[in-house]
């Protein structure tokens, strides 16, 4: 693990940092903040995946995250979204929402794409093991939650993987992409066109289909762009009322698909997980 920088902050340490990573085959950068704490303790920890087109940097410099995660005993870490680099395919067309900056946080199993898109193994598997040999992390108290196609990544993550995470939440989550633009065209790019097979990447499919977790918490802005045909939040509110799935969503009046709207609500979020993470 190769450090790109550090810088105190709320006394403690942001990190950037950068590997080589099996499950990629390229490097991958991520950051992690770490608080203050006492020799030798563990510390709970807060996975934020970001969304389309951004890497690690976006939370880290916009999320205003420090201060509280210092505050609740926190770490807090940022992967990116993509595996990078000249020998990674990309969208032919150069568009955002596919190839680099875009990798939906699934396995593409489909040419040319499988041999480096390879994100639900990196961020469930090969990140935590660095994370767990390398921070003063407490992985047997892990919260998840992200931003639109990183909301989407962390509501699946958790729901295909119970009891790995206590806590889980998002921002203008993509909750249905087996129904959205977005979502049908990294699906079947990454994964093929069998759409039973894109069910397991689906937040809404996979709650129809059996998948729990305890509880979920939603925000989402009213004036968010993307809010109709992107989002669709009410379909994640129907699968959660016919599971019995205790889901609190907050539509916010006048908040967009940005950084100010997540950062407004960041606080709620981190005290959201540090309950379930402590408690």
């Amino acid at each position: 693990m190769e450090i790109i920088s550090t810088a105190h902050a709320h006394g403690g340490i942001q990190g950037v940092y950068r590997h080589a990573s099996s499950a990629t085959s390229t490097d991958m950068t991520f950051s992690v903040f770490v608080p203050a704490h006492a020799s030798g303790d563990r510390l709970p920890v807060v996975w934020f995946l970001s969304g389309l087109s951004c890497t690690h940097a976006n939370v880290t410099e916009k999320g205003e995250y420090r201060r509280l995660c210092a505050e609740l005993g926190l770490i807090l870490i940022a992967p990116d979204t993509s595996p990078r680099g000249e020998q990674v395919p990309d969208d032919p067309a150069g568009a955002y929402d596919f190839g680099h900056g875009a990798g939906f946080y699934v396995d593409a199993t489909r040419s040319p794409f499988a041999a480096h898109y390879r994100m639900w193994t990196y961020i469930t598997d090969e990140l935590p093991r660095l994370i767990a040999a390398e921070f003063p992390a407490d992985m047997g108290a892990q919260g998840i939650f992200g931003h639109s196609m990183g909301g989407h990544g962390a509501l699946t993550i958790a729901l295909g993987m119970p009891g790995r995470y206590r806590s889980v939440s998002a921002f203008a989550p993509i909750v249905a992409p087996t129904q959205v633009p977005w979502g049908r065209k990294a699906l079947a790019g990454y994964l093929g066109d069998d759409e039973a097979v894109w069910r397991r990447h689906d937040a809404v499919a996979m709650i129809e289909d059996g998948a729990r977790v305890p509880n979920l918490l939603v925000d989402q802005g009213m004036a968010d762009q993307f809010l109709t045909e992107q989002l669709k939040p009410e379909l994640l509110r129907a699968a959660c009322d016919a599971a019995g799935i205790p889901l609190t969503l907050r539509m916010q009046p006048g908040y967009d698909h940005s950084y100010y709207f997540i950062s407004t609500f960041m606080e709620d979020h981190l005290r959201w997980h540090a309950e379930r993470l402590r408690g």
